[in-house]
């Protein structure tokens, strides 16, 4: 069943009642504001490259409802995981002062809170595909926002490649492409010399330290998992030594890895430390609780979706294992 566009009575009160961002604070994004919000409304595609903590996420989908984006049909967002397309969901929903599901709305696999007062919807990037089957000219929206392109997933390369061919037919359209890492120059050609816009990151001093792999001690086994879970262990131990307080932050491949890692972490540690997995299975409540600031230090462990999709407060330092999943 094809998707019937707004009608004029039910645009004119999207527009009356469109959210006014205040965009306030120091993100690098919104240092180029103007300059986004003039590209925005010249050009059908729009590139915008910033390095992670530069605001692109939240703040782009702000900017075009001061284009009056929305209005028309929906902003769409597309994340490349569903932790992270409620996660920013939610975050937008707060910045906008409406609760979730009314203003900013999101779907994911089996679970969706889009109404018919939605003005900004996140998604995964496979709901997006899924949806051209009845929509093939997408015209449920107005807008749409390609989060973490440079990640380069499969669903993600069709998307890409068939926003290409529908841009002829749906010129109202505007599509805005964000990446962290990105080969700007490649993309713009492909989509006919898009203008590329880059934004700073926002840095902070950070001390990087190496840590070698300790000998395993007399009677333990020599094995892969348990070499890497004492040196897990052992940088854990390191960081309460010299650091009384923040929260850590643990990069592992997958969530057998992230599971091995808590319950060494459980028996290891004290009572007062607080052991938050993070993966893509878990409920909407145990993925909240990374979210939720806590009173002793938190210890997250979690995939790389930690690195690009999400911010998780209260982090002052991060262990990265080393490890990786490759297809």
């Amino acid at each position: 069943m094809r998707y019937r566009p707004f009608s004029p009575a039910v645009r004119a009160r999207r527009r009356e009642t469109l959210p006014r961002p205040a965009l306030t604070g120091d993100l690098p994004v919104l240092a180029a504001r103007e300059e986004i919000l003039s590209t925005l409304s010249r050009h059908p595609v729009t590139i915008i490259c910033g390095e992670t903590g530069s605001g692109k996420t939240t703040q782009i989908p702000q900017l075009c409802l001061l284009l009056e984006r929305g209005v028309e049909g929906l902003i769409g967002c597309t994340q490349p995981r569903r932790v992270a397309a409620r996660s920013v969901a939610q975050r937008l929903a707060q910045e906008l002062g409406t609760r979730l599901g009314e203003a900013v709305g999101y779907q994911v696999r089996f679970h969706d809170q889009v109404s018919d007062r939605s003005f900004i919807k996140v998604m995964t990037e496979g709901i997006l595909l899924a949806e051209i089957a009845h929509d093939p000219d997408l015209r449920r929206y107005d807008t749409l926002i390609l989060d973490e392109v440079h990640e380069r997933s499969l669903n993600m390369d069709f998307l890409m490649g068939y926003l290409k061919g529908l841009l002829p037919r749906r010129p109202d359209l505007k599509v805005v492409l964000t990446s962290a890492t990105l080969e700007a120059e490649r993309l713009s050609a492909h989509f006919d010399q898009a203008p590329v816009i880059e934004v700073s990151g926002r840095t902070w001093p950070v001390e990087i330290r190496w840590r070698p792999i300790e000998a395993l001690s007399e009677g333990e086994t020599d094995d892969d998992e348990d070499r890497d879970l004492q040196a897990l262990l052992d940088a854990v131990d390191e960081l309460g030594d010299l650091h009384a307080r923040g929260d850590i932050l643990i990069f592992l491949p997958g969530e057998r890895d992230i599971r091995q890692a808590a319950e060494a972490l459980r028996k290891h540690h004290p009572p007062h430390t607080e052991i938050l997995p993070l993966y893509a299975r878990q409920s909407q409540a145990e993925q909240d609780r990374v979210f939720q600031t806590g009173t002793g230090r938190r210890i997250v462990l979690a995939t790389n979706v930690a690195e690009t999709s999400l911010t998780v407060p209260g982090i002052h330092f991060v262990i990265d294992t080393g490890l990786a999943r490759v297809n």
